[in-house]
């Protein structure tokens, strides 16, 4: 088939079904009908000679084909945004949208207070932060880039170790004054304790001594939020485990005298057409520098315990 007469349009219809999951779904998005979606598809897979999906009451189950096309329609839709971008921002270069997905942690807690001063810088940059527990899907637009706790696992994408977080004990002065503080892990079953939810899928990374905690100390709350838990911390709730750089944000919090309970790594992710297009690079470069260990301390492959101030405060 010459590429000439390929009919470019199937594919951006059968990317939306294959996304949605639905000819319905599709149909709605794209402002056709159902049969007229329908009638494109069968007309793909008749110029692709093979099937692409299969049809069910239930909705569409890509086959083996359609998924190698929906990878390959995938990287289409990234070269057709970056093609406008490169274009469009050629007199604008550092205008737009920036899309940043961070953990409930380092986005609000580390990077906020910076924002203001990036913002001061960049004008005309759109930031858009948002928080999830899951690093997003790149490759199919969800952001821009990410902060995540694991490296990238496709090759398509770009990956940079970013540094390291140390996971420290804290409390209110209120709450030791009142309950005393712990000389070791053993103390804990003495205390009400606080745990990130996120933290526990992450027990394979921790200390020996503070796993082994993790399955002994009955912990009086778990949640999912980092502002819930901190909030909870600071009015006397308990001791939480927290990372070392809320010694930063929150210096009222104690940082116990203990062993640190887990120190893992963090990567920032992000793709080729972010890395090509000028706003891109922008917010990459500002993402280093206010991670970096050598401006931070608290990113550095030893733990600097709060009470010493790092470079970059």
């Amino acid at each position: 088939m010459r590429v000439e007469s390929f009919d470019w349009d199937r594919i951006r219809i059968f990317r939306a079904v294959a996304e949605l999951g639905s000819m319905s779904a599709a149909a709605e998005r794209l402002g056709g009908s159902v049969p007229t979606i329908s009638r494109r598809i069968t007309e793909l897979e008749t110029a692709l000679r093979t099937e692409l999906l299969k049809r069910s009451s239930r909705g569409i189950v890509l086959t083996d084909a359609g998924r190698m096309l929906l990878r390959h329609a995938n990287l289409m839709a990234d070269i057709v945004t970056a093609a406008h971008d490169d274009v469009c921002d050629s007199d604008t270069a550092n205008e737009g949208p920036v899309h940043l997905v961070t953990d409930d942690g380092l986005g609000p807690y580390w990077l906020a207070r910076r924002i203001p001063q990036f913002l001061t810088d960049h004008p005309g940059i759109e930031l858009t932060l948002s928080v999830s527990d899951h690093p997003p899907d790149l490759l199919n637009n969800e952001a821009d880039i990410a902060i995540q706790f694991e490296p990238p696992s496709r090759s398509e994408l770009i990956g940079r170790r970013m540094g390291i977080v140390h996971y420290l004990c804290f409390a209110s002065r209120d709450y030791l004054d009142l309950h005393g503080t712990p000389a070791d892990l053993t103390d804990f079953h003495h205390h009400r304790c606080l745990l990130h939810e996120g933290y526990v899928n992450q027990s394979e990374r921790w200390a020996d001594g503070a796993f082994l905690a993790r399955q002994l100390i009955p912990f009086s709350l778990i949640t999912n939020s980092s502002a819930t838990l901190i909030s909870c911390c600071r009015a006397g709730g308990g001791i939480a485990i927290l990372p070392s750089y809320i010694g930063a944000a929150c210096p009222e919090l104690v940082p116990l005298a203990l062993p640190e309970v887990a120190s893992i790594q963090f990567w920032m992710a992000y793709t080729e057409r972010v890395r090509r297009i000028p706003r891109g690079q922008v917010v990459v470069e500002w993402l280093r520098k206010a991670f970096d260990p050598a401006e931070s301390d608290w990113f550095r492959a030893n733990l600097t315990r709060p009470g010493h101030t790092p470079a970059s405060e």
